[in-house]
């Protein structure tokens, strides 16, 4: 009787993902920038909507950090002043002058590390390419922020 032979070509799986920019891997082989896949109206409305939540967010968010270190501060003032914590203020002054020394020394060399500058270069090439769902994000951000 005829027996056919099954023949299977073989991917070496880490040859082919060095090839491949980060972004593919996580995302699909198609992606690309959004200009080459969707319309404008598609990307400002992409863009809008979900810089509108990441706005009410941090809005939310916002607020709760405040109200809470605002809180804290309060609590203690008020336990300062009961006398049930004593603050040596010559210290916190001490520490904070020592503070603002090592503030000044180092942003006085203001130089980027490569890894740094290499992911800042990153995330501009991605705004360049895609600008339209970039401005949508920015104009839903401020809105989401306000509402």
């Amino acid at each position: 009787a005829g027996v056919k032979e099954d023949t299977f070509k073989v991917l070496d799986l880490a040859e082919y993902t060095k090839k491949q920019p980060w972004w593919r891997k996580v995302f699909a082989p198609s992606s690309g920038s959004s200009a080459e896949k969707y319309n404008v109206a598609t990307q400002l409305l992409i863009g809008g909507v979900t810089g509108w939540c990441t706005g009410f967010i941090f809005q939310k968010v916002g607020k709760l950090a405040a109200t809470a270190v605002g809180g804290g501060f309060f609590l203690l003032q008020i336990a300062n002043h009961t006398g049930y914590i004593k603050v040596d203020w010559k210290l916190v002054e001490r520490d904070v002058n020592k503070a603002k020394q090592q503030l000044k020394f180092h942003s006085s060399g203001n130089k980027m590390s490569p890894e740094v500058k290499s992911k800042v270069d990153e995330v501009i090439i991605f705004l360049k390419k895609n600008v339209i769902l970039t401005g949508g994000f920015a104009g839903g951000f401020l809105l989401g922020m306000a509402s």
